[in-house]
């Protein structure tokens, strides 16, 4: 294999993930930036290390019980030394060959700090999941300057197809230790600090649930959690009214193309705002109530004080180990 270039390096954060790295991983590989391509795994035992090392991907080790969306993250970035870091997850997969240069492109010219890319459902998803996606992710191409930008067009940042410059994330201090969303507080940092962020609807992946209202529930249990945690993301506009707003297109786009999923729409949306309403006051439940209702198993392992201690001085996790 020819050497990789040290400008861009790809963190693929993975758990149990083996048979999805055959259709993510091929694409970063072959990219003519010749990225680093780094897998990063929360101890799974089901091959996915022995997989990443098979196509040619570098690897890092993460106890599972020590796991932490935000600070695994930094830990693989900074490993990975490069200018420009790409998160992904291991179930987005890149439509082609060419995807980290158009992902990247905004960033290495100098027009933005992040970016994110476009999602779009796999051909075996649901109906539902497939309009979900559609409305979240656009097809038009655009850069925000401001908070305000980012709520008019709608942006959702998402490290399962986002791309960082390194230097700008340590500016902010990296991304936070927290339970999910840690891409939406680095983004809403950048901006607030006179950053750009991008969303290239060229670079595109395939990726989708396979959610039943139960996993829709714990889902946006968690972001309440998060956004409980961190006020600042509840301080742009009414949260509310954005909800209000998604659930209005989201129904009367079922209503016009499959009204026969009008029903199971609303289920949907019934179980995200009743997880989101009690992740938000998640902190006074019992804590064996709330780790019932998360879908995060790491982070209800250790007690708050552990949770704390992940940190090392650099803001990387201690305990996590290279293989």
């Amino acid at each position: 294999m020819s050497a990789r270039t040290t400008d861009v390096g790809v963190a693929v954060v993975t758990h149990r993930a083996r048979d999805h790295l055959r259709r993510c991983l091929p694409p970063l590989l072959r990219s003519p930036l010749r990225p680093r391509v780094l897998v990063v795994n929360s101890s799974s035992l089901d091959g996915t290390v022995e997989e990443a090392r098979r196509l040619g991907a570098e690897t890092l080790i993460v106890p599972r019980a020590q796991f932490d969306h935000g600070l695994t993250r930094n830990h693989a970035r900074r490993a990975l030394g490069t200018p420009i870091v790409v998160m992904l997850t291991p179930d987005a997969y890149p439509q082609d060959d060419g995807f980290l240069e158009r992902l990247t492109a905004a960033i290495r010219d100098g027009r933005a700090s992040a970016a994110f890319g476009r999602q779009i459902a796999r051909g075996d998803a649901a109906p539902l999941e497939r309009l979900a996606r559609e409305l979240t992710y656009p097809g038009t191409t655009c850069i925000v300057r401001s908070l305000a930008d980012l709520r008019e067009a709608g942006i959702v940042p998402s490290n399962a197809c986002a791309a960082w410059s390194n230097g700008a994330l340590d500016s902010i201090g990296g991304f936070p230790a927290t339970l999910v969303s840690e891409e939406t507080i680095a983004a809403r940092r950048l901006l607030v600090a006179g950053h750009a962020i991008a969303y290239v609807a060229e670079a595109v992946v395939r990726h989708s649930h396979p959610y039943g209202l139960r996993d829709e529930l714990r889902r946006y249990f968690d972001i309440g959690w998060t956004r409980a945690a961190f006020p600042e993301l509840r301080s742009d506009g009414d949260e509310a009214a954005r909800g209000r707003r998604f659930a209005a297109r989201l129904l009367t786009e079922v209503a016009r193309v499959r009204p026969t999923l009008l029903p199971r729409a609303v289920a949907s949306l019934a179980a995200r705002w009743t997880g989101y309403r009690l992740g938000l006051v998640g902190r006074r439940l019992p804590a064996a109530v709330a780790a019932r209702l998360s879908s995060q198993d790491y982070y209800w392992t250790m007690p708050d004080r552990g949770r704390d201690a992940l940190a090392s001085p650099d803001g990387s996790p201690a305990c996590t180990s290279r293989c």
